[in-house]
């Protein structure tokens, strides 16, 4: 998960349009031959009103006999293929292009009222981002939390969204390695310790715990500091639903609305729904991953 070393604090919006090209290499190495793997993929990053993907390549190696797509129920591109063939290796990478621009939708809308979400019309739009979810539950300790950073309750949905992320910025510490992919937000709230992963599970447990739709965002930050081969990371976000204007972002691990350098690449509930790779295989060795994100600026 991206570090938040550089530009942690509240600076100003990029608002240039980007093109940016963005590598993703996924590798298994086996202590053992395994074969017959079936795997997905979400890599292929969205497009929306603030981004564009122009080009999309997945490689598979050892050759996947089949690569098809489909879209998953919440509208990600999903790729799906089989490795019958036994190796004891898996590489899997993504090569994509995507110009983002800033949203089109223009300002928020001033007033967002609780009492707005109570437009039937909407609801299937941001019912299943209410209630708890596999990497989510709404354990008491992020009950607790979350009425710690509104103890007056929900009066304006974003704003409160947002006192929300900049309290967990606030008052929790980015710590790489103190938690893994399966750490749940009540674990993260009793450390106060985590990465862009845990952080934004927390926000996502306070926002639901207080009947604020939040979605978990898995995608990439273009960082202009970085090393040209410096390998990078994947990033992990926040948005919340607003009626009548759709879903906005806040990023609670830079303490900022996502802008131009952001590229969504999935969205759900939690990380669960997300996984840019997962997958079984029959076998019995067991593995290693290495994943590497480079994501430059073209032009």
């Amino acid at each position: 998960m991206s570090d938040p070393a550089e530009g942690s604090t509240q600076d100003y919006e990029w608002t240039d349009p980007l093109l940016l090209s963005v590598r993703h290499l996924t590798r298994y190495d086996y202590h053992d031959d395994v074969w017959d793997s079936f795997n997905e993929a979400r890599l292929q990053p969205v497009s929306d009103t603030a981004q564009e993907c122009q080009d999309f390549h997945l490689r598979v190696d050892p050759t996947a006999t089949s690569l098809r797509d489909y879209p998953d129920f919440y509208g990600n591109c999903v790729h799906y293929f089989d490795v019958p063939q036994k190796h004891a290796r898996l590489e899997v990478e993504a090569i994509s292009r995507v110009a983002t621009r800033a949203d089109t939708r223009g300002s928020i809308p001033a007033v967002n009222p609780p009492s707005a979400l109570q437009n039937h019309s909407e609801v299937e739009d941001y019912f299943d981002f209410l209630n708890d979810s596999h990497f989510v539950s709404l354990d008491k300790e992020v009950w607790r939390e979350s009425i710690d950073a509104l103890p007056n309750g929900v009066s304006d949905l974003w704003q409160d969204a947002l006192t929300v992320g900049r309290h967990i910025y606030k008052t929790f510490t980015y710590t790489p390695f103190t938690t893994t992919v399966n750490t749940r937000p009540a674990e993260v709230v009793l450390s106060r310790r985590g990465v862009c992963q845990d952080f934004a599970h927390v926000m996502l447990g306070m926002c639901r715990s207080h009947g604020i739709p939040a979605r978990y965002i898995s995608g990439y930050f273009f960082n202009p500091n970085r090393l040209p081969d410096e390998i990078e990371a994947s990033h992990a976000w926040v948005e919340v639903y607003l009626p009548g204007y759709g879903w906005k972002g806040f990023d609670p691990t830079h303490n900022r609305i996502p802008d131009t350098r952001y590229v969504k690449l999935a969205v759900g509930r939690d990380y669960g729904d997300i996984k840019p790779v997962s997958g079984t295989f029959r076998g019995k060795g067991t593995r290693e991953l290495r994943v590497e994100v480079q994501i430059r600026r073209e032009g």
